[in-house]
């Protein structure tokens, strides 16, 4: 269901777009490609660009992580194509810091260590959030049809209020992993 209309009589003035894609590789890994673009519904005077038109991203930055199973990164890939100035391009490469690091409990504050503020992009680091969401999303169900004793403990039991460990959806779908009371 969409949002009520407001009552109140708007101005639209930006419009940021975050896309995430998942993709499982051939070679077993999984991949995940982000965007995130920011448009103006008026012209931004730029000392870097020039005037930049309506509808011109003034932000488009793409970030691709990659995983194992495990959910540790093998590669981290950042490009920006659009940005406010001209050193934006610049940091790029310090995501290739995320290389080697595990998406766990801490993954957010690590991120933030790593990549954010001064020395890394923001916008950047913002997208890491819905890149891990979306490389959640996609793995989700990879176990499917193995046995309990063939698999690990699925990463996203207690990941949410929906999979918590004595939820019915555990009960349900990982009962080898529900920590409730058990009823005959």
């Amino acid at each position: 269901m969409p949002l009520p209309d407001s009552n109140i009589k708007r101005e639209h003035i930006h419009t940021r777009q975050v896309t995430c894609t998942g993709y499982r590789r051939e070679d077993g890994l999984w991949d995940v490609d982000a965007q995130i673009k920011d448009t103006k519904t008026y012209t931004v005077e730029n000392n870097h660009r020039g005037p930049i038109k309506p509808g011109v991203p003034i932000h488009e930055m793409w970030l691709r992580l990659t995983v194992d199973v495990d959910l540790l990164v093998h590669d981290c890939i950042a490009v920006t194509d659009h940005s406010p100035y001209a050193c934006c391009p610049d940091i790029t490469p310090i995501f290739k810091r995320l290389i080697g690091e595990k998406i766990a409990p801490g993954w957010t504050r690590r991120v933030k260590e790593l990549v954010a503020g001064v020395q890394g992009c923001t916008h950047l680091a913002d997208l890491v959030g819905p890149a891990t969401t979306t490389i959640y999303q996609s793995m989700a169900g990879i176990t499917k049809g193995k046995t309990d004793a063939e698999k690990s403990k699925p990463f996203y039991i207690n990941g949410c209020h929906a999979w918590v460990s004595d939820g019915q959806q555990v009960l349900d779908f990982h009962p080898t992993y529900y920590t409730g009371k058990k009823t005959k």
